[in-house]
């Protein structure tokens, strides 16, 4: 079989499968293909889904549909089939422009394997139509990309109180108390005066935080926090109503909270940072019992 095959110019294991198949098989692509019907229920799932949220790509999308038919009891959809389904309802987005390459690129990694080992944070900033600023900073973990905590005012600048405020919410968050700490976690951030500033330092130390800055005119040190930035922007801020800081402020809560508990992450298996995380502790408490 093996020189008829390299004379076809096909897979040996492929031909196998053919002589196996029985006579009655027939393709599961085409059988996908003829369910109009079905294929007319995705859709209008997909629009269920992606109204609230036009940012969302096929993989998002196929994310947030496929949750709730599994809570229903439905088989999930394949991305393929999404991803045409979509295509033929023209409810794909159009394709980004190709990235140009950095001239200073990293290679090192930000992410982590564990929880509460390395956190990052950036600050922002959001425009009002009235030409007021609302800035903001955030604290994100590196392994189950969580916003632990974060600080939103109207005006330009970063000072030092809210990052110090953060950091305190943010071990609170975590650990409940200093005393219960297990692990020193490392705190990136860039080389801002915030960050960089005497009292924040010394607060992190008595936190038991260990302050990580990034190299001088190097963002991409800091990719995971200045990748949230833009995907908060994008798929949040752009769809806010930003007449007025007052406006902006009301709305970030939900904001946040929606990223942390619904926002799929490529990262994560498409899942939110808190399922995620509760996804851990289970299989942690499995793994002790067992």
């Amino acid at each position: 079989m093996k020189p008829v095959c390299v004379v076809l110019g096909v897979a040996r294991s492929h031909v196998v499968d053919l002589l196996k198949r029985p006579a009655d098989w027939v393709d599961a692509r085409v059988l996908a293909k003829a369910d109009p019907i079905g294929d007319a229920m995705i859709a209008d799932a997909v629009r269920a889904e992606i109204t609230a949220l036009p940012t969302y790509g096929y993989r998002r999308a196929g994310a947030l549909v496929n949750r709730t038919r599994s809570l229903i009891g439905l088989r999930p959809v394949n991305h393929k089939r999404m991803y045409r389904v979509m295509k033929e309802q023209g409810l794909l987005l159009p394709k980004s422009p190709k990235r140009r390459d950095s001239g200073r690129p990293h290679a090192g990694k930000v992410a982590v394997e564990e929880s509460n080992r390395r956190w990052c944070s950036d600050g922002f900033e959001i425009a009002c139509e009235n030409g007021e600023v609302v800035t903001g900073v955030f604290m994100k973990d590196c392994c189950d990309r969580e916003i632990i905590s974060w600080r939103a005012w109207t005006g330009r600048g970063l000072p030092g109180e809210p990052v110090r405020d953060m950091m305190i919410e943010a071990v609170e968050a975590r650990f409940g108390t200093a005393d219960e700490r297990v692990v020193m976690v490392e705190f990136l951030s860039d080389n801002g005066g915030a960050f960089r500033a005497n009292e924040t330092h010394a607060l992190a130390r008595a936190l038991g935080i260990k302050p990580v800055h990034t190299p001088v005119n190097s963002p991409q040190s800091n990719g995971m926090a200045e990748s949230f930035v833009n995907t908060f922007k994008r798929d949040y801020v752009g769809s806010m109503d930003r007449s007025s800081g007052a406006a902006v402020l009301a709305q970030l809560p939900g904001a946040f909270r929606h990223f942390n508990e619904v926002h799929p992450h490529s990262a994560l298996g498409y899942k939110s940072p808190r399922m995620f995380r509760k996804e851990r502790r289970r299989q942690a408490l499995e793994n002790g019992a067992n």
